[in-house]
């Protein structure tokens, strides 16, 4: 657990942090020490997110001042570990619950960010803050775990399950993550709905039953041909006999659509993030009884969504659309956050 050093200053490493409005930087720390009851991972890859623009967007986030390390999804490789330690080896790798770490959630407002080339993991626990996974999964495909919690958490909010039919709007990698969540537990038929061509691509290859271009059909009347017509209730005209409605696009024009289409009984969950209000005519669902459920985050789904991952891992590598060098984190942050520009950018770690 102990190291040599040649030197008499202290070693430092390298980790991304806001350092103000718009604005992000490679600064220099001191490197953690272990305590008996900690363990220090070199981070291998770590995913970009959608709130990383965000956050830098704004300056940082509350309630830390100054500097602030940015990335929550990384994975990495044991380096140390502190000897009341239990279950956790070097040479172990590992995913991470950015929320459970003590000095704040990792890179979401905590004192670190998962975009630094050390991690030190407080009181650390196995399958409470770590779980270990095997050393065949790739680097970036490990690094997916945090998200694909948060597609998970979706799919167990919509309660969606085997034999039925489903839809997902939005292809990026929440909605493919929840595509691949439906299918693997047995969904009969999903559809995914996105207006980029290539996305839809990626959907097929990931495992939904079918797609639909919204920009180019109108979906009320594909789901009828692909989910064919619900039976006759309250509810005035033909609808898809579709059973679960899934939104990951946090477009209006969804809610407006599912509105459109819900069967008496359906169920419809939000995942994606709404920037503006969102009319809904409830008066006019009435009689469709549609539950309407939310999803944030992952409460218990963290290390749920691991094995699913590990044991396919091929299908869920198709979420990265780019690799970028640790030494061009920088770059990758601007190619995450410029709209079309990429789907999944993960920072890996020579």
């Amino acid at each position: 657990m102990t190291t040599t050093e040649t030197s008499t200053e202290p070693a430092t490493m390298s980790t991304i942090v806001v350092t103000g409005p718009g604005t992000v930087d490679e600064i220099h720390e001191t490197r953690p020490e272990v305590g008996a009851s900690d363990v220090l991972l070199d981070v291998k890859a770590c995913g970009i997110c959608g709130s990383d623009a965000m956050y830098t967007a704004v300056g940082g986030i509350p309630p830390r001042q100054g500097a602030t390390p940015l990335g929550h999804e990384p994975a990495g490789v044991v380096v140390a570990v502190g000897a009341d330690v239990e279950g956790i080896a070097v040479g172990d790798h590992v995913v991470v619950n950015p929320m459970a770490a003590s000095d704040g959630i990792i890179g979401s407002g905590g004192a670190q960010g998962g975009l630094s080339e050390q991690l030190l993991i407080r009181g650390a626990k196995l399958d409470v803050h770590l779980k270990v996974i095997p050393d065949d999964v790739p680097w970036a495909v490990a690094a997916l775990n945090e998200p694909m919690a948060v597609a998970r958490h979706a799919v167990n909010r919509s309660g969606a399950k085997a034999g039925q039919k489903a839809v997902v709007f939005g292809a990026g990698p929440i909605g493919l993550g929840a595509a691949i969540s439906m299918k693997l537990r047995g969904v009969e038929h999903v559809v995914v709905v996105d207006v980029v061509p290539s996305r839809l691509e990626t959907a097929l290859a990931v495992g939904a039953d079918a797609v639909i271009n919204s920009a180019e059909e109108d979906v009320t009347a594909r789901l009828l041909e692909l989910h064919g017509t619900a039976p006759r209730s309250f509810v005035r005209g033909d609808r898809p006999d579709t059973d679960v409605y899934l939104d990951a696009a946090g477009a209006a024009p969804v809610i407006a659509t599912i509105a459109e289409s819900a069967k008496h009984g359906a169920t419809a969950t939000v995942v994606g993030v709404h920037k503006k209000p969102v009319e809904l005519d409830l008066g006019a669902l009435l009689t469709t009884e549609l539950t309407l459920t939310l999803s944030m985050g992952y409460p218990t789904e963290i290390f749920e969504v691991t094995e699913d991952l590990v044991n396919h891992w091929e299908r869920f590598a198709h979420l990265v659309s780019h690799q970028i060098p640790r030494a061009d984190a920088l770059h990758a942050l601007e190619l995450a956050a410029t709209p079309g520009a990429a789907e999944k950018v993960v920072v890996v770690f020579e």
